[in-house]
C-alpha cells in the first residue's frame, strides 16, 4: 500500500464505536499503518443515538487527523425520528454537501465506500468517476430492502427510491464487496455480474471479555440468580425489541436489559412502562463493552419478521467474541439466521414472538453446563472465521484486485 492514496467514504466513522463506525475506522487506520495516504470522506458522529455529537455543533466543514488517517466531515441533517421523508432529507443533505465540497487532497488511486450509505455510495461513483480510478463499494446494508422490511412510515416510496440509487452506485463498481452471501441475489439483481462480487464478512472487532463474570454482574446490579437477557446496540425500526418488552411483562422472572441507543428508544420506554424486570442502559464504554457482553446468560439479537435480506447485525461479531449464547428473534430464512446457524453458538426462536422467546430463554437457564458449551462455540467461531486479519486481509484484497484492474484498462485504453 506504500505510495498509494485510498479515499474510503462512509457517512459513520469514529467516535462512533458501534454499528458500521468502528469497521470503516479499523480498515482506514489499516491502510494508514500500511502506508497508503488514507482519506475518509464522513458525516457528523451521531450514531446511535441520532443526535449530533455536540463536539462537532455549529460544524459546516472539518478536517482532522485521528489514527493516521486524514478524516474529512461533512454537516448533514439528523432526523430524531425516522420516517422515509425525514431519512431522504438526512442522505440528501449529506450528498449534496459532500458533491459541493469534495475532500482537498491527492488524487486518489482508488475509492472505497461503505453501503448503505446512498449518499456516500453516490458521492464515491462520482469521484472515482470523476479521477478515472476503480470504485469499490462494500456492501453492509441494502436501504432499498430496509426501506422496504422494516416498518418504517412511507417505506414503499422510500425502497423505489433507495433501490434506484443503489443501482445507479453498484452499477458503476469495478467489484462489489458483500458482507454476507445472503445479499448477493439483491446486487445481481441490479444488475451486477456475479463475477464481479466478493464476499467480505467482517470480523471480530472488540476485545475478548477480561474480568470475571460475577465480578461484572455485581458491579452492574444483576443477581446471581435470575437469568439476564441483553440486547445491545441500536434501538430502531428494524430490531423489533418490542419482543423483548413483552417477554419481560410476561415473565417477571427474567431480567432483560437494552444497552443502547436509537429513534426507537423513548417509544419502548413507553411501551415498558413501570416494568420492575426492564432495565435501560446507555451504550458501555469502548473497554467495559466485552465484559458487559460476557456477564449477560444469553445476548439476544432481534428483527422484525419481515427483516430478511437487508441486514446482518453488525452485534453479531461481538456477540461471538462474548462467549455467550446467542438468543436470535429473526426470519428463519434471512441472513442473520444462517449466521448463528454457520456459527452454531445460539439458538433461533420465530420472530416477534414473547413466548418462544421466553421459552428458549428458560430452556437455556435450566442447564447452565449446556448454555456454556453453546456459548463457547462463538469465540471459536470468531478465531476459525472473524478474526480481524483475515477481515482486513480480505479487503486488501480486495483492493488490490480492484487496483489491477483499474491498471490494466488503463493500459489497454492507452494501447487503443
Amino acid at each position: 500500500m506504500t505510495g498509494r492514496c485510498v479515499l474510503l467514504v462512509s457517512t459513520n466513522y469514529a467516535p462512533e464505536h458501534t454499528g458500521i463506525g468502528p469497521y470503516a475506522t479499523q480498515l482506514a487506520e489499516h491502510w494508514a499503518a500500511r502506508g497508503a495516504d488514507t482519506h475518509v470522506l464522513a458525516g457528523m458522529p451521531h450514531y446511535p443515538s441520532w443526535r449530533l455529537d455536540p463536539e462537532y455543533a455549529g460544524f459546516w466543514r472539518t478536517t482532522e487527523r485521528r489514527g493516521g488517517v486524514t478524516v474529512h466531515r461533512r454537516r448533514h441533517t439528523v432526523p430524531a425520528r425516522q420516517t422515509a421523508v425525514r431519512r431522504a432529507l438526512f442522505e440528501a443533505s449529506l450528498l449534496a454537501h459532500q458533491l459541493a465540497a469534495p475532500p482537498r487532497m491527492p488524487r486518489p488511486h482508488a475509492v472505497v465506500a461503505q453501503m448503505p450509505s446512498l449518499a456516500g455510495a453516490v458521492a464515491a461513483a462520482r469521484i472515482a468517476r470523476r479521477h478515472g480510478v476503480p470504485f469499490v463499494p462494500v456492501v453492509q446494508d441494502l436501504m432499498g430492502a430496509a426501506a422496504a422490511q422494516s416498518g418504517i412510515s412511507g417505506g414503499d416510496r422510500a425502497a423505489a427510491a433507495a433501490a434506484r440509487a443503489e443501482r445507479y452506485a453498484l452499477g458503476r463498481a469495478t467489484l462489489v464487496g458483500v458482507i454476507h452471501d445472503s445479499f448477493r441475489p439483491r446486487v445481481e439483481a441490479m444488475g451486477v455480474d456475479p463475477s464481479r462480487i466478493r464476499l467480505v464478512p467482517n470480523w471480530s472487532h472488540v476485545a475478548r471479555p477480561s474480568r470475571p463474570r460475577a465480578e461484572t454482574r455485581a458491579r452492574l446490579g444483576w443477581s446471581g440468580d435470575r437469568p439476564v437477557v441483553l440486547h445491545s446496540g441500536n434501538m430502531g425500526l428494524k430490531q423489533g425489541l418490542e419482543v423483548l418488552v413483552d417477554a419481560a411483562r410476561l415473565d417477571p422472572g427474567v431480567d432483560v436489559v437494552l444497552m443502547g441507543d436509537g429513534n426507537q428508544r423513548a417509544a419502548l420506554r413507553e411501551r415498558a412502562g413501570d416494568l420492575p424486570n426492564l432495565r435501560f442502559l446507555p451504550p458501555a464504554e469502548e473497554a467495559d463493552f466485552p465484559d458487559v457482553l460476557a456477564a449477560a446468560d444469553v445476548l439476544a439479537v432481534t428483527q422484525r419478521a419481515s427483516v430478511l435480506d437487508m441486514s446482518v447485525p453488525s452485534k453479531l461479531t461481538s456477540y461471538f467474541a462474548a462467549g455467550r449464547p446467542v438468543l436470535a428473534s429473526v426470519a428463519a430464512e434471512g441472513g442473520t439466521a444462517d449466521e448463528v446457524r454457520r456459527s452454531g453458538a445460539g439458538v433461533l426462536v420465530p420472530p416477534e414472538d414473547p413466548d418462544a422467546l421466553l421459552k428458549a430463554v428458560r430452556e437455556l437457564a435450566a442447564d447452565a453446563a449446556a448454555a456454556d458449551r453453546l456459548g463457547a462455540r462463538g469465540p471459536a467461531y470468531v478465531d476459525e472465521r472473524l478474526s480481524r486479519a483475515a477481515g482486513l486481509g480480505r479487503l486488501d484484497g480486495l483492493l488490490a484486485e480492484a487496483l489491477e484492474q483499474g491498471t490494466t484498462a488503463h493500459e489497454g485504453a492507452a494501447r487503443a
